[in-house]
């Protein structure tokens, strides 16, 4: 809130100029009129400071004394007098954006003062348009009169304020329509002003009258000139063709000569009429014959040429252009003469409504430096009061320059922080050549091997082809999401950039993390078929729930709290975030949220000797010359496949199939790893589909294509998933799996080299982490975790107080078999025939086989699914899919 100095032996005009000051100041700090202005199209800063511009806000009593003393009851009383208080005891101009009118004089003294209503939600009847006194006394922006020909006649205040806002400075307002005062008679005779452009029809017989020539701005029907700006793009040029485009309605001839001769200079915007029109300004107005010269004796005669053709006023000249300026790196310089200003620290403004910098004025005689927002009067009022005594010149001298800076500094914000403006990526424009090598990638047999072959990362090919496949899964209406779970530096972020790499950039959207509310904020169609990709899980813990929805609900929908516009009233405000989107995720943590790793295919990173030596080879291999063209060459098989992608088209995908199929129901959670193994086969014939033929059914009266699944297809989908899926069986995360399969080696060597039996065999912690190699940390999170599910028992030796352990785990559970999917065998058998009840290949004939009850029982099986043999493809391709540990 401004502070407010009120002298109360003032007379009454002093004391109307301390209340405007009070509510100019109050304006600044009012956001809400602020975004009145400039939703009126009022966006020259230079406005508010130029015409006073106020705000009325109902804190004008709160500054005066208690009504109760007599200090206050007499401002009070001399207020209401005044006009600015109600008989109620409310400011009259409550709630108004307040304009000062001056005397017609030319004096600057304050006769009334113009408010307009800022809401649009007030009581019936309440006038939106007040003024000081009904006499409508005064003229606004008489000042531009002096040294201008001619003069912009609107109806309205803000009409004239939009000419003036864009380059237009000679504009003036009549408060109405038909509204023509004396003053603003007397002022043009007062300023000599010859020529006036009228918006109002109605005014102009008595504009020639009063001896001016008269043009008429013509503007569409139902608008005037604010509306019209507003809904032009371009409103500078827009509102020059309209005066340019002025009819000429007549020329009056003057009752009197001048009554002041103008002494200001002409503003470089006001460009005489006559000028451009051909006419000499010092030229005499010559009389028609007949009539006399003596204007003191003779009535003012209206004149009026016969016929007189159309003609059309003088252009009105553009908006001033901010001054030349040295910008470099760090500072922008501008010299005005002998006076040089240097402003630094311009780019950590952030937004366009602070100008924050540090200026240095400076003209060899002194200098001034400081550091404030040129947006606000106070500062730069204090800091030309300063600079103008440092360098011992006028005041004036240093507000103008202080002017010109602004405007100059305000151009550059702007065009730096359309440059920072976050873009969103545009697809690249194939060429026919490209897009014909995309075509031949997606129509090759073997594609699932050159997808495979063209990763620049080792092993992990099972990890290859489901991040792919969920990748190019984002086509879909239910895609899948994909959780890479490791530990530290095994290369998770490593596998999800190289999946990321394949995908065109327009369809990824990467954050290292992400705040509780964020993801409902993104807009409307951010996310919708497109991946999400996070760094780590743990930076999106907080939007943990709102990824469980958009992963389970294919959209986000949030009602929050907001202000309105208009009337700052809170209000429900909904939100809404398209989907579906594929959700990329890596973390290390074994604690994962249950529920969103229940909606994600589990990845784990192979973490033995073999994979760390092979990654290390390869890492040797990029330094050296071939390393380096192969990864020059990669770039162009990124491209190949972001173009292939891009010729994916979201087709449906029939499953002939479906009904056939089938998979385990021993848990809950397999209801949703049922889904996603349906999705998997979608997605493989889906990338497939340019070598799929595209069917057609009518539903509907519409058209409908699809593509349908193979056997191929399925058998692909069936050796992943029993890879992927078959982890989530159990409650083991993947690393722990991994290290209970080396527990089970490592026991089964020991007992074999000592002896004896698995019961009888304890080991400690050091023996298994020389074994595995693996760190201390990472073998006791896990070890604890295969003690607390009962695969590994504790026994304590009391002489020693140590434990030891036992693998109470029969079997290596390394092949991750998911059982009960159906043999894709009896597919291929009914395709060529065969009845699903035989096996063999002969028709209607099954060969021998194994009995049911083998002379032997084994522990387990897993030696023999170590790897599982799949036809890929439509040429019955063989593609070796192998296990992972």
């Amino acid at each position: 809130m401004p502070d407010l100095t009120l002298d109360s032996s003032a007379d009454d005009p002093k004391l109307l100029a301390q209340i405007v000051a009070y509510y100019h100041q109050t304006l600044k700090e009012s956001p809400d009129a602020l975004a009145y202005l400039r939703k009126r199209g009022i966006t020259n800063p230079a406005v508010i400071d130029h015409f006073r511009v106020g705000y009325s806000d109902r804190t004008l009593g709160l500054k005066l004394p208690i009504k109760a003393r007599t200090a206050g009851a007499v401002i009070r009383e001399r207020l209401h007098r005044l006009g600015l208080y109600r008989e109620s005891g409310h400011e009259h101009f409550h709630g108004s954006v307040i304009f000062p009118v001056a005397a017609a004089d030319g004096t600057g003294r304050i006769v009334d003062i113009y408010g307009r209503k800022t809401r649009t939600d007030l009581r019936a009847g309440t006038p939106l348009d007040t003024h000081l006194n009904n006499d409508k006394l005064g003229v606004w922006n008489v000042e531009a009169f002096a040294g201008a020909a001619e003069v912009v006649l609107c109806s309205s205040l803000f009409d004239a304020l939009t000419f003036w806002n864009h380059g237009c400075r000679n504009a003036t307002t009549m408060f109405g329509t038909n509204a023509l005062t004396d003053d603003l008679l007397a002022a043009f005779k007062e300023f000599n002003v010859r020529r006036v452009l009228t918006t109002d029809e109605k005014v102009v017989e008595k504009l020639l009258v009063a001896g001016l020539e008269v043009f008429l701005v013509r503007l569409p029907l139902d608008t005037d000139v604010n509306a019209y700006a507003r809904q032009t793009k371009d409103p500078a040029d827009a509102l020059g063709s309209l005066l340019r485009g002025a009819e000429w309605a007549g020329k009056g001839k003057p009752t009197s000569a001048p009554v002041v001769a103008c002494t200001a200079a002409p503003e470089a915007q006001n460009e005489s009429l006559s000028e451009l029109l051909g006419d000499d300004p010092d030229e005499e107005d010559e009389s028609e014959p007949g009539e006399g010269t003596d204007h003191e004796t003779n009535p003012p005669v209206l004149v009026i040429e016969e016929q007189a053709p159309i003609r059309t006023a003088s252009p009105v000249p553009p908006a001033p252009q901010a001054d030349e300026a040295t910008v470099s790196e760090n500072q922008v310089v501008l010299t005005f003469g002998t006076r040089k200003y240097r402003v630094r620290g311009l780019e950590k403004n952030a937004t366009p409504d602070v100008l924050k910098a540090n200026v240095l004025a400076t003209n060899g005689v002194g200098m001034f430096i400081d550091t404030f927002d040129l947006y606000s009067a106070k500062h730069r009022t204090g800091f030309q009061a300063q600079a103008a005594a440092e360098m011992n010149v006028e005041e004036a001298t240093v507000k103008a320059d202080i002017g010109r800076v602004l405007l100059k500094l305000e151009e550059l914000q702007d065009a730096r922080l359309r440059r920072n403006e976050p873009t969103t990526p545009v697809p690249s424009q194939m060429t026919a050549a490209d897009q014909n090598d995309a075509l031949a990638l997606l129509r090759d047999p073997h594609l699932l091997d050159r997808i495979v072959n063209d990763f620049a990362v080792v092993g992990d090919r099972t990890n290859k082809l489901v991040g792919y496949l969920a990748a190019v899964s984002r086509k879909l209406d239910q895609p899948l999401a994909v959780l890479i779970q490791s530990t530290s530096a095994a290369g998770k972020t490593t596998l999800m950039e190289a999946v990321l790499n394949f995908c065109p950039p327009e369809d990824v959207v990467k954050y290292s993390a992400m705040t509780g509310q964020s993801l409902y904020y993104i807009g409307d169609g951010g996310l919708r078929h497109k991946i999400l990709a996070i760094v780590e899980e743990e930076g999106a813990a907080k939007a943990s729930y709102a990824l469980k929805l958009l992963q389970s609900e294919g959209e986000l929908r949030i009602a929050s709290t907001g202000k309105e516009g208009n009337t700052g009233r809170l209000t429900t405000q909904e939100y809404h975030v398209a989907g579906p989107t594929m959700l990329f995720l890596t973390t290390t943590g074994i604690t994962t949220d249950e529920e969103l790793l229940n909606r994600c295919l589990v990845l784990t990173v192979q973490e033995d000797r073999e994979q760390t030596r092979a990654i290390h080879d390869l890492q040797r291999k990029r330094q050296t010359l071939d390393g380096l063209l192969a990864a020059n060459s990669h770039q162009s098989t990124l491209t190949l496949h972001r173009n292939a992608q891009r010729l994916l088209k979201p087709l449906l995908v029939v499953n002939p199939f479906a009904e056939r199929l089938t998979f385990p129901t021993t848990r809950t959670r397999t209801r949703r790893d049922h889904q996603k193994y349906l999705t998997l086969i979608r997605t493989i014939t889906l990338l497939h589909q340019h070598q799929r033929p595209v069917r057609t059914v009518e539903h509907n009266g519409k058209a409908v294509e699809f593509i349908e699944a193979t056997v191929e297809d399925i058998a692909a989908a069936n050796a992943l998933a029993s890879v992927v899926l078959g982890r989530c069986l159990d409650d083991l995360p993947p690393q722990t799996r991994n290290l209970l399969g080396l527990l089970d080696a490592f026991v089964t060597e020991q007992c074999r080299v000592q002896s004896v039996e698995r019961a009888d065999f304890r080991f400690s912690r050091r023996q298994v982490r020389e074994a595995t190699a693996w760190g201390d940390t990472q073998l006791k999170l896990h070890l604890k975790r295969l003690v607390e599910l009962e695969f590994v028992g504790v026994h304590r030796d009391r002489q020693t107080n140590r434990h030891a352990y036992e693998l109470l785990f029969a079997c290596n559970d390394a092949g991750h078999v998911l059982p009960e999917l159906l043999n894709v065998a009896e597919l291929r058998r009914a395709e060529v025939g065969c009845e699903p009840s035989r096996s063999g290949s002969e028709p209607n004939q099954a060969v021998v086989g194994r009995g049911l009850v083998g002379p032997m029982s084994g522990l387990c099986r897993a030696e023999e699914i170590d790897a599982t043999t799949v036809s890929i493809g439509n040429t019955g391709q063989t593609n070796r899919i192998e296990s992972e540990s």
